[in-house]
């Protein structure tokens, strides 16, 4: 038992406040009603590197959700497992090929958006001896708009209230984020891309996603709260 008399959290996540990634992962166990521990990775303590850690997961990166015996590493992993084993509130839609539509759009930020603008990439010795800081920053930039041109266009033709109709889906949970990071850490004019700036006022409406966010997690430093 807990020492408040409440029953432990099954559920633990190892996540770090700036993380998209992890990001995505706290939306889905908000947005299906998941309690869950919070296990703050201090990238720049070097914690993601300790034993303990590189046994939950190898790679070194987080999120990393313990379900009792069950260790997932791996955000979209991490989704598919618990859109699995906890149905209520699904993030796939029925239709297939509006599930094919969210299977594109998470690929589009995991893979040709978010690793050029992740800090332990940009803070690889190969890339910072050929890259200084503002060209590293032009480099994520271009990328970023690069990813946000394409996703508009994939997603034109299924947009609801949310990503692919009015149900919040698998896509909303990579766009909400990625969105966030781009506002937020780069300042990407937004107005050059409309529907994802639409898609974006919906997400501050929904307390799943906004309490996932960076700002809002124990780890979170007070310099960034500023």
């Amino acid at each position: 038992m807990a020492s408040n008399g409440e029953e432990p959290m099954k559920l633990k996540l190892y996540s770090s406040w700036g993380s998209s990634c992890s990001c995505r992962v706290r939306i889905a166990l908000n947005f299906k009603d998941l309690k869950y521990e919070y296990k703050a990775v201090d990238f720049m303590k070097g914690e993601h590197l300790s034993p303990e850690y590189l046994k939950l997961n190898p790679i070194s990166f987080v999120p990393v959700l313990v379900d009792e015996d069950i260790i997932v590493a791996d955000s979209l992993a991490i989704i598919l497992y618990l859109e699995e084993k906890y149905p209520q509130h699904p993030l796939l839609p029925h239709d297939i090929q509006k599930r094919a539509i969210n299977y594109q759009a998470a690929n589009i930020v995991s893979s040709s958006i978010q690793p050029f603008q992740n800090l332990v990439g940009q803070r690889q010795n190969y890339i910072a001896e050929i890259l200084n800081v503002d060209e590293r920053r032009a480099w994520a930039i271009n990328h970023i708009e690069r990813g946000f041109a394409a996703l508009e266009k994939l997603l034109k033709d299924y947009t609801g209230k949310y990503a692919t109709g009015d149900e919040v889906n698998l896509a909303d949970l990579y766009l909400a984020p990625q969105i966030h990071a781009a506002t937020k850490r780069f300042n990407i004019n937004m107005t050059q891309f409309p529907l994802l700036s639409r898609l974006n006022e919906a997400y501050n409406e929904l307390p799943a996603f906004q309490d996932a966010m960076p700002e809002k997690q124990p780890d979170t430093p007070v310099q960034a709260l500023g």
